[in-house]
C-alpha cells in the first residue's frame, strides 16, 4: 500500500494539476478507504498525499471541497490526539 501514495506523489510532482484535476473524483474512494483503516500511520501518509495534491496544481484544493463530507469525519476522530505519528 505504501507504493501507491509514493507513485501518486511522483505523478503529482511530474504532471501537476493538468493531469490530476480530471481524476479527483476517482481518487476520493481510495483516499476514504485508506482513512477508514483508522491506522495513524496510514492517515499520516494520506494527509501527506493530500497536501502534495493540493500544491501540485491550481484548482485542486477547490476540486476537493465537494468531497469534504467524505474525507473529514474520519479525521475528526483523530483531531484531539496529541501523539506525534509523523515519524511512522
Amino acid at each position: 500500500m505504501l507504493h501507491v501514495p509514493q507513485r501518486l506523489m511522483s505523478l503529482a510532482t511530474k504532471h501537476g494539476g493538468t493531469k490530476i484535476l480530471p481524476v479527483i473524483p476517482q481518487l476520493i474512494i481510495p483516499i476514504k478507504t485508506a482513512l477508514n483503516t483508522r491506522e495513524p500511520g496510514v492517515i499520516v501518509i494520506v494527509l501527506k498525499v493530500l497536501q502534495q495534491l493540493v500544491v501540485s496544481g491550481e484548482m485542486i484544493g477547490e476540486a476537493l471541497v465537494p468531497y469534504y463530507r467524505q474525507i473529514l469525519p474520519v479525521l475528526n476522530i483523530f483531531k484531539n490526539r496529541n501523539v506525534n505519528v509523523s515519524a511512522m
